[in-house]
C-alpha cells in the first residue's frame, strides 16, 4: 500500500498530456515515409489496411489499458506477461520490445538521413545518423520532465503539418489551387482500389500496423498520471485522433496522383503535391517530417532507456541497469546500452545505405505485432474475459497474424522478415539460457480477476 502512494505520488500528467505524448510517440517516419511502401503495395486500399490496423491497435490498447487502471506497473506489459504467463515470457516480452525499439530507432535514424538529403544531396548518411542520434541522447538526458515538454511541442507541430496537407487537399479537390497532373479522384471499382489483388493488400497490413506502433506508450507512462484510471480515456483520444488524421490525409493523397508514382525514397504527401507548383511545401513539411521522425526516434530511445531500468529491477537484466545518476534521475547504464544501439544503426547505414529503411521498418513492425499479441493472451489470463472481450482478443490476434504472414508473399519485404525472426529465436534461445526454471501457475494473489 505505501509503494502504490509512493508511485501515486510521483504523476503529474493529465489524461491530455498524455494524449499529446502519445502522438508524439506513434506519429513518426513510419506513417510519413513508410506509408509509401504500403501504398506502392496496397495502391488505394492502403486506406482500408490503415483503417483495419487501427482496429487491431483499438484492441491492443483496451487490453492493456484494462491491465494497466486494475494493476498499474511501472513495467507495464513485460509485468503483465509475467504475473500471466511466468517469468520466462516477461523475460522475453521485455527484450523483445527493447531489441523492436532499437530497430525502430534504426529505421527512424535511416529514415530521418534520407529525408536530411533533400537539401544535402552529397553528405552521407552516416553523418546525419551521427548528428540526430546526438540530439536525442541530449533530449534524454534531460529527464522525464524535459523528454516530455519536448515531446509535446513536437506532437503539436507534427499534427499541424497533417492537418496543412489536408487542408491543401480539399483545396486540391475543389480546384482552388492550379495542378499540371490528373484532376483529384478516387477509385471507381474493385480493381482500381486493388491495383495488385489481394496478396498486395495483405503485404501492405504490416507497414500500417507500423504507423500506429508507440500505443504502448499508454502503458509505460500511465504511471506518471495524475489518476492512473484516465489510461483509457488518454488512449482513446489518442487512437481516435491518429485514425481520422491517417485515413484523411492518406484519402487525398490516392486522390491526387497514381499510386504508381509513391516511392520510399520521398513521402507520399509530398509526392502528392509536386504537380501543384508549390514551391515552398516540399520544403516545409519535409522539415516538419524530419520533426516527427525525430520526435519518434527520440520516443523510442526513452523506451528502452525506462524500459531496461525496470526489466532490471524485475531481474530481467543486470542489477546495475537500474542504477540512477544524480543528474535528472538517469538509468545512466541503460542509456548507454542504447546508445550502442544507436551506434550500430550509424553503421548499419553507413554499410547499408540502400533498402535499409524498408528492411529495418519491416522487422520491426514484425516484432511490434508480436509484442501485442503477447499483451492481448496476458489479457485472456489475467482478467475474467467478458464475450465483448474474447471477439477483440481473437479479431486483433487475426489481424496482427494476418499482417505478418502477408509480409512473406512480398519479396521486398522477406528480408525484413527473416531479420525478425533471426531476432526471436536469439530472444528464445537466450530466455531459456537465463531462466531455467519452469513455470508454475499462482494464486492471484494481488491481482483479482474482474
Amino acid at each position: 500500500m505505501a509503494k502504490q502512494k509512493k508511485l501515486k505520488a510521483k504523476g503529474g500528467l493529465a489524461w491530455w498530456q498524455l494524449s499529446l505524448l502519445g502522438i508524439g510517440c506513434t506519429i513518426g517516419t513510419g506513417y510519413f515515409l513508410g506509408s509509401s511502401i504500403g501504398i506502392s503495395l496496397a495502391g488505394p486500399a492502403i486506406v482500408a489496411s490503415f483503417l483495419l490496423a487501427a482496429v487491431g491497435t483499438y484492441f491492443v490498447f483496451i487490453a492493456l489499458a484494462q491491465m494497466t487502471a486494475n494493476d498499474p506497473q511501472e513495467g507495464s506489459f513485460s509485468v503483465y506477461a509475467e504475473k500471466a504467463f511466468g517469468e520466462k515470457l516477461g523475460f522475453a516480452s521485455g527484450w523483445n520490445y527493447w531489441v523492436s525499439n532499437i530497430l525502430i530507432i534504426g529505421s527512424q535514424l535511416t529514415a530521418l538521413s534520407i529525408l536530411s538529403q533533400f537539401w544535402f544531396e552529397s553528405t552521407p548518411l552516416w553523418v546525419f545518423a551521427l548528428l540526430y542520434s546526438s540530439l536525442g541522447i541530449f533530449v534524454v538526458i534531460l529527464g522525464t520532465k524535459g523528454f516530455d515538454s519536448v515531446e509535446n511541442v513536437l506532437s503539436v507541430i507534427k499534427v499541424a503539418a497533417i492537418f496543412m496537407f489536408v487542408v491543401l487537399g480539399i483545396l486540391a479537390v475543389f480546384h482552388l489551387i492550379n495542378h499540371t497532373g490528373q484532376e483529384p479522384m478516387l477509385p471507381s471499382n474493385v480493381q482500381e482500389w486493388f491495383p495488385r489483388g489481394f496478396p498486395g493488400f495483405w503485404g501492405s497490413l504490416i507497414y500500417a500496423f507500423y504507423a500506429f506502433g508507440g500505443i504502448e506508450v499508454i502503458g509505460l507512462m500511465a504511471m506518471q498520471l495524475k489518476k492512473k484510471e484516465e489510461a483509457p480515456k488518454a488512449g482513446k483520444v489518442l487512437l481516435i485522433g491518429v485514425t481520422v488524421l491517417y485515413t484523411l490525409s492518406l484519402g487525398f493523397a490516392i486522390s491526387l496522383v497514381p499510386y504508381t508514382a509513391f516511392n520510399d525514397s520521398e513521402s507520399p504527401f509530398v509526392t502528392a503535391m509536386s504537380a501543384y507548383g508549390l514551391a515552398f511545401f516540399p520544403h516545409v513539411f519535409n522539415g516538419a517530417i524530419i520533426i516527427a521522425g525525430f520526435s519518434a526516434m527520440t520516443a523510442s530511445l526513452f523506451g528502452v532507456t525506462t524500459l531496461l531500468a525496470q526489466l532490471a529491477k524485475q531481474k530481467h537484466a543486470p542489477s546495475f541497469f537500474q542504477k540512477r545518476v544524480s543528474f535528472h534521475d538517469l538509468p545512466f547504464y541503460s542509456l548507454l546500452l542504447a546508445t550502442c544501439g544507436l551506434i550500430f544503426a550509424v553503421v548499419a547505414a553507413l554499410l547499408l545505405p540502400g533498402r535499409l529503411f524498408e528492411y529495418i521498418t519491416t522487422a520491426a513492425g514484425i516484432l511490434i505485432l508480436v509484442n501485442w499479441m503477447i499483451i492481448l493472451l496476458s489479457n485472456w489470463r489475467l482478467l475474467q474475459p467478458t464475450l465483448w472481450r474474447i471477439c477483440g482478443h481473437i479479431i486483433g490476434f487475426l489481424l496482427m497474424l494476418f499482417a505478418i504472414t502477408g509480409i512473406a508473399l512480398e519479396e521486398t519485404g522477406r528480408p525484413g522478415l527473416y531479420v525478425s525472426l533471426a531476432f526471436l529465436f536469439a530472444i528464445i534461445v537466450v530466455t531459456f539460457i537465463v531462466k531455467k526454471k519452469r513455470y508454475k501457475p499462482k494464486v492471484w494473489n494481488g491481482y483479482p480477476r474482474k
